[in-house]
Protein backbone atom coordinates (compact mmCIF):
# COMPACT_ATOMS: atom_id res chain seq x y z
CA UNK A 1 0.00 0.00 0.00
CA UNK A 2 1.34 3.59 -0.97
CA UNK A 3 1.83 5.48 2.21
CA UNK A 4 -0.47 8.26 2.26
CA UNK A 5 0.52 12.21 1.16
CA UNK A 6 1.63 13.92 4.67
CA UNK A 7 -0.68 16.87 3.56
CA UNK A 8 -3.57 14.74 3.82
CA UNK A 9 -3.20 13.87 7.49
CA UNK A 10 -3.15 16.81 9.16
CA UNK A 11 -1.85 15.73 12.57
CA UNK A 12 0.67 14.06 11.49
CA UNK A 13 1.90 17.41 9.64
CA UNK A 14 2.01 18.96 12.26
CA UNK A 15 4.35 16.57 14.32
CA UNK A 16 6.35 16.50 11.04
CA UNK A 17 6.50 20.13 11.74
CA UNK A 18 7.25 19.96 14.93
CA UNK A 19 10.31 17.65 15.00
CA UNK A 20 12.01 19.69 11.83
CA UNK A 21 12.02 22.63 13.89
CA UNK A 22 13.15 21.03 16.78
CA UNK A 23 16.56 19.62 15.45
CA UNK A 24 17.35 23.20 14.18
CA UNK A 25 16.44 24.63 17.81
CA UNK A 26 18.23 22.24 19.55
CA UNK A 27 21.38 22.14 17.08
CA UNK A 28 21.24 26.36 17.43
CA UNK A 29 19.89 26.99 20.94
CA UNK A 30 20.17 24.49 23.11
CA UNK A 31 23.37 22.79 22.52
CA UNK A 32 24.99 25.63 22.53
CA UNK A 33 26.22 25.13 25.98
CA UNK A 34 27.84 21.98 24.51
CA UNK A 35 29.64 23.48 21.66
CA UNK A 36 33.36 25.01 22.23
CA UNK A 37 32.82 28.46 21.96
CA UNK A 38 34.96 29.16 19.37
CA UNK A 39 32.47 26.81 17.21
CA UNK A 40 29.34 28.82 17.42
CA UNK A 41 28.82 31.33 15.00
CA UNK A 42 28.47 34.69 16.15
CA UNK A 43 24.70 35.08 15.20
CA UNK A 44 23.97 32.28 17.07
CA UNK A 45 25.79 34.02 20.09
CA UNK A 46 24.03 37.05 20.00
CA UNK A 47 20.57 35.29 19.36
CA UNK A 48 20.94 33.36 22.37
CA UNK A 49 22.18 36.46 24.61
CA UNK A 50 19.64 38.89 23.13
CA UNK A 51 17.00 35.84 23.87
CA UNK A 52 18.12 35.22 27.78
CA UNK A 53 18.27 39.23 28.07
CA UNK A 54 14.84 39.16 26.89
CA UNK A 55 13.53 36.43 28.73
CA UNK A 56 15.78 35.87 31.84
CA UNK A 57 15.27 31.73 31.10
CA UNK A 58 16.29 30.40 34.35
CA UNK A 59 17.32 27.27 32.99
CA UNK A 60 19.08 28.85 29.51
CA UNK A 61 21.17 31.26 32.10
CA UNK A 62 22.69 27.92 33.95
CA UNK A 63 23.32 26.45 31.23
CA UNK A 64 25.54 29.39 29.46
CA UNK A 65 27.03 29.72 32.88
CA UNK A 66 25.23 33.29 33.94
CA UNK A 67 23.88 31.53 37.08
CA UNK A 68 25.58 29.55 40.14
CA UNK A 69 22.70 27.48 40.82
CA UNK A 70 23.37 24.11 39.75
CA UNK A 71 19.87 22.56 38.28
CA UNK A 72 21.15 19.80 37.87
CA UNK A 73 18.02 18.02 37.42
CA UNK A 74 17.36 20.43 34.32
CA UNK A 75 21.25 19.56 32.95
CA UNK A 76 20.21 15.95 33.15
CA UNK A 77 17.37 16.84 30.52
CA UNK A 78 19.99 18.30 28.09
CA UNK A 79 21.78 14.70 28.02
CA UNK A 80 17.89 13.23 27.62
CA UNK A 81 17.89 15.49 24.76
CA UNK A 82 20.83 14.88 23.00
CA UNK A 83 21.10 11.30 23.58
CA UNK A 84 17.72 10.17 23.38
CA UNK A 85 15.42 13.04 21.56
CA UNK A 86 17.55 14.60 18.96
CA UNK A 87 17.80 10.96 17.22
CA UNK A 88 14.21 10.82 17.36
CA UNK A 89 13.61 14.05 15.49
CA UNK A 90 14.91 12.39 12.91
CA UNK A 91 13.55 9.19 12.92
CA UNK A 92 9.66 10.40 13.60
CA UNK A 93 10.19 13.24 10.93
CA UNK A 94 11.31 10.46 8.39
CA UNK A 95 8.51 7.94 9.59
CA UNK A 96 6.08 10.19 9.20
CA UNK A 97 7.14 11.23 5.63
CA UNK A 98 6.83 7.76 5.10
CA UNK A 99 3.66 7.15 6.80
CA UNK A 100 5.11 4.53 8.66
CA UNK A 101 3.26 3.15 11.85
CA UNK A 102 6.64 1.56 12.92
CA UNK A 103 7.51 4.64 14.61
CA UNK A 104 4.29 4.63 16.73
CA UNK A 105 5.74 3.58 19.77
CA UNK A 106 8.97 5.73 19.76
CA UNK A 107 6.57 8.58 19.68
CA UNK A 108 4.59 7.65 22.27
CA UNK A 109 7.73 7.67 24.13
CA UNK A 110 8.69 10.53 23.06
CA UNK A 111 5.83 12.22 23.84
CA UNK A 112 5.63 10.97 27.58
CA UNK A 113 9.23 11.68 28.02
CA UNK A 114 9.18 15.22 26.78
CA UNK A 115 5.85 16.05 28.79
CA UNK A 116 7.48 14.93 31.76
CA UNK A 117 10.40 16.76 31.21
CA UNK A 118 9.07 19.85 30.53
CA UNK A 119 6.62 19.92 33.71
CA UNK A 120 8.62 20.61 35.96
CA UNK A 121 10.23 23.37 34.33
CA UNK A 122 6.89 24.77 33.72
CA UNK A 123 5.88 24.91 37.71
CA UNK A 124 9.45 25.83 37.79
CA UNK A 125 8.66 29.19 35.96
CA UNK A 126 5.52 30.00 37.97
CA UNK A 127 7.12 29.59 41.14
CA UNK A 128 9.94 32.14 40.49
CA UNK A 129 9.08 35.02 42.14
CA UNK A 130 8.16 38.72 40.67
CA UNK A 131 10.93 41.21 41.54
CA UNK A 132 9.93 42.61 44.22
CA UNK A 133 11.90 44.60 47.02
CA UNK A 134 12.66 41.32 49.50
CA UNK A 135 13.41 39.32 46.17
CA UNK A 136 15.99 41.54 44.68
CA UNK A 137 16.98 42.13 48.13
CA UNK A 138 18.02 38.85 49.09
CA UNK A 139 19.25 38.05 45.83
CA UNK A 140 17.38 35.00 44.20
CA UNK A 141 16.05 34.99 40.56
CA UNK A 142 13.16 36.89 39.45
CA UNK A 143 10.35 37.01 36.29
CA UNK A 144 9.13 40.10 35.40
CA UNK A 145 5.19 39.65 33.87
CA UNK A 146 6.54 40.03 30.27
CA UNK A 147 9.67 38.11 31.65
CA UNK A 148 7.24 35.07 32.84
CA UNK A 149 4.55 35.28 29.72
CA UNK A 150 7.32 35.08 27.08
CA UNK A 151 8.73 32.18 29.24
CA UNK A 152 5.16 30.38 29.12
CA UNK A 153 4.61 30.98 25.90
CA UNK A 154 7.96 29.02 24.77
CA UNK A 155 7.89 26.34 27.12
CA UNK A 156 3.80 25.43 27.46
CA UNK A 157 3.87 24.46 23.31
CA UNK A 158 6.79 22.34 24.00
CA UNK A 159 4.69 20.45 27.28
CA UNK A 160 1.04 20.13 25.54
CA UNK A 161 1.82 19.18 21.48
CA UNK A 162 3.88 16.21 23.13
CA UNK A 163 1.21 15.19 25.56
CA UNK A 164 -1.32 14.98 23.05
CA UNK A 165 1.31 12.61 21.19
CA UNK A 166 1.67 10.50 23.34
CA UNK A 167 -2.33 10.50 23.62
CA UNK A 168 -2.48 10.07 20.21
CA UNK A 169 -0.25 7.74 19.82
CA UNK A 170 -1.19 5.63 22.37
CA UNK A 171 -5.07 5.57 20.58
CA UNK A 172 -3.46 4.57 17.56
CA UNK A 173 -1.82 1.63 18.56
CA UNK A 174 -4.62 0.66 20.61
CA UNK A 175 -6.47 0.62 17.41
CA UNK A 176 -3.71 -1.78 15.71
CA UNK A 177 -3.55 -3.41 18.73
CA UNK A 178 -7.07 -4.24 18.88
CA UNK A 179 -7.96 -5.09 14.64
CA UNK A 180 -4.95 -7.38 15.17
CA UNK A 181 -6.60 -9.11 17.84
CA UNK A 182 -9.77 -9.71 16.35
CA UNK A 183 -8.32 -10.89 13.06
CA UNK A 184 -6.44 -12.91 15.42
CA UNK A 185 -9.52 -14.15 17.05
CA UNK A 186 -11.64 -14.32 13.73
CA UNK A 187 -9.22 -16.94 12.39
CA UNK A 188 -9.18 -18.84 15.59
CA UNK A 189 -13.26 -19.59 14.88
CA UNK A 190 -12.72 -20.07 11.69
Amino acid sequence: MAPRPLTSRPLDLVYFGFFVSHIFASLCIDFQALYPPALVPSFLRVFANWYLEMSNDPFLNVMFGRDNDPLIWFKSFLFLEVFFQFPTFFIAARGLLNDSRKNYVLMLVYGASTTTTVWPCLWTLLAIPGPSPAALASGIATLTFEQRAMLLSSYVPFCLLPLLMTVDMALRLHSIVGKALAASNADKTK
